[in-house]
């Protein structure tokens, strides 16, 4: 069970400015809405805002959203936030902030929070007429996660704004790599690739970071409780988090030489992408933290 704040389960159980705001007949006041996410993805968030035109004020705000106790808690959270403000003064809430509001989030749940920002950025563009495409490049380049649609721009932009350091924080903040986990390595690169544009000045602390990447990268010698021990260690802080977000699970079973036997379980075990999900979220993990040798079997 997830470890909720009181402030996330108030809202929960009673939010607030749930609904829709219908189109307007009075004077110097519009109606704006943005809309997010995917009911096959498993959240989506419609935000309705009412705006006096004259002096840009956000006068009322509501949601609808499908998804978990933090969708609902971060929709309702930021409805109450943003009333009053002004566009450009909303602009500025990110979903930080609206974490913050609740009290945080499980990691895990940081989508949600990310959820109500690109929805309250949808809806101020949409309002000014803007195309999201010519202020934001998140819906353009390369597609990394192809299971949630995610673009690689939109993964820089998580990974800066929220200090990421890891794939497993990626996919808890917009799901990538939550699905049959085949993007994971191109993730770490990605990582890798932000945090040394970002730090590229200090190279007493990315130096520090870079030499430890390549310790771990490199072939050990372990002997065979060594490596049954980090096998295990990596499986449960590395791969076991992503596939349970998704709704699966996995649990070693045996090692014999470079033979790692494991049991997929939930939706890992039934689902048509077990096998990649086998050899590229589990095998190619392993052999990147363990030895290249490593060979994985389901049984």
């Amino acid at each position: 069970m997830w470890d909720y704040t009181d402030k996330v389960l108030e809202l929960f159980y009673n939010p607030q400015n749930q609904g829709e705001i219908a189109e307007v007949s009075e004077p110097g006041v519009k109606v704006a809405t943005g809309e997010v996410g995917s009911i096959a993805c498993g959240d989506a968030l419609r935000l309705h805002l009412k705006v006096e035109v004259e002096s840009d004020k956000i006068l009322d705000a509501r949601f609808q959203t499908f998804g978990c106790t933090s969708a609902i808690a971060s929709s309702s959270a930021l409805t109450e936030m943003v009333k009053g403000l002004t566009l450009d003064e909303a602009l500025k809430v990110s979903n930080k902030d609206i974490a913050d509001y609740l009290g945080g989030l499980p990691e895990a749940k940081m989508h949600c929070s990310v959820m109500g920002q690109e929805a309250l950025e949808a809806a101020i563009y949409n309002y000014r007429g803007i195309p999201l495409d010519s202020h934001d490049d998140d819906d353009e380049g390369a597609l990394v996660c192809s299971c949630f649609g995610i673009s690689e721009s939109k993964i820089r932009r998580v990974i800066l704004e929220n200090n990421l350091t890891d794939a497993e924080q990626v996919t808890n903040y917009v799901k990538a790599g939550g699905g049959c986990g085949s993007c994971l390595a191109n993730i770490d690169d990605i990582i890798k690739s932000v945090r040394q544009e970002a730090t590229a000045p200090d190279l007493n602390n990315y130096g520090v970071k870079v030499a430890t990447e390549i310790v771990t990268s490199k072939e050990r010698s372990l002997t065979n409780v060594q490596k049954i021990a980090l096998i295990q260690k990596v499986l449960d802080e590395e791969v076991r988090p992503v596939l349970i977000a998704d709704g699966g699970d996995v649990e070693l079973y045996d090692v014999e030489g470079d033979r790692v036997k494991v049991v997929l379980q939930g939706a890992c075990g039934s689902c048509s992408s077990s096998t990649a999900t086998l050899k590229i979220a589990i095998e190619a993990r392993l052999q990147d933290r363990v030895s290249k040798n490593l060979v994985v079997e389901a049984v």
